[in-house]
C-alpha cells in the first residue's frame, strides 16, 4: 500500500467559537489535539500540502478575494447521526459560497472528497466520540448560542505528516 501525502485543508476558524467550546472538542474532537482550531471547514481535504505552490496561492487568492467578508451566528446544536455533534450557522449561504467557489476553481478536489451529495456547513464539537459525553456536551453548551463572529479571512492548513499536526500555511483575506 501506498502511503499518502500529508493533506492540506481551507477552513474558516472561529476564534469566538473556543471560549466555548475548546474544552469540549479537546474531549471529544481528535482534530482538535492535531492543531486544529474551531472552525467551519470550506474543503478538506485540499490538495496534496506539497502541490500547493504559487500558482494555487495566487488562483486561491483571487477566489477570496471576490468574496465580501460577513457575519457568522452559531446558533443551534445538531447531529449526523450519533457520530458527530456540530454547530451550525443561522445563515449556511455564505460558507456554501466559498466552498463552490474553490471546488469550481479546482475541480479536482470536491468537499470532502466527494463522500456526500450535500455538503452542510457546520462547526464539529464532538467526532466518533462516547455518545453520552457528546449529548453532556451538547446540554452545556446549548444555552451558551448564539456564538457570533465576522467572518473575513480562509486559513488553509497543511498537515506535518499523514495524521499528524497541522499548521496553517497562508491565510486569505476575502473582499
Amino acid at each position: 500500500m501506498l502511503a499518502r501525502e500529508p493533506e492540506s485543508a481551507l477552513i474558516v476558524e472561529v476564534p469566538a467559537a473556543e471560549p466555548v467550546v475548546g474544552r469540549y472538542r479537546a474531549a471529544l474532537d481528535p482534530n482538535a489535539s492535531l492543531g486544529i482550531p474551531a472552525h467551519v471547514t470550506i474543503l478538506a481535504p485540499f490538495m496534496p500540502a506539497s502541490r500547493v505552490g504559487p500558482d494555487e496561492r495566487d488562483r486561491l487568492a483571487s477566489v477570496f478575494a471576490a468574496v465580501k467578508p460577513f457575519d457568522l451566528r452559531l446558533d443551534r446544536t445538531c447531529w449526523f447521526g450519533t457520530t458527530v455533534l456540530w454547530l451550525g450557522p443561522e445563515d449556511p449561504a455564505p460558507f456554501r459560497d466559498l466552498t463552490e467557489r474553490v471546488f469550481a476553481a479546482f475541480p479536482d478536489f470536491p468537499p470532502f472528497g466527494g463522500q456526500f451529495a450535500d455538503v452542510v456547513p457546520h462547526l464539529t464539537v464532538g467526532l466518533q466520540g462516547d455518545v453520552d459525553e457528546m449529548r453532556r456536551a451538547e446540554e452545556q453548551i446549548r444555552p451558551k448560542l448564539p456564538i457570533a463572529g465576522w467572518v473575513s479571512a480562509v486559513a488553509l492548513k497543511a498537515e506535518s505528516s499523514p495524521g499528524g499536526s497541522w499548521a496553517t500555511m497562508t491565510t486569505f483575506t476575502l473582499g
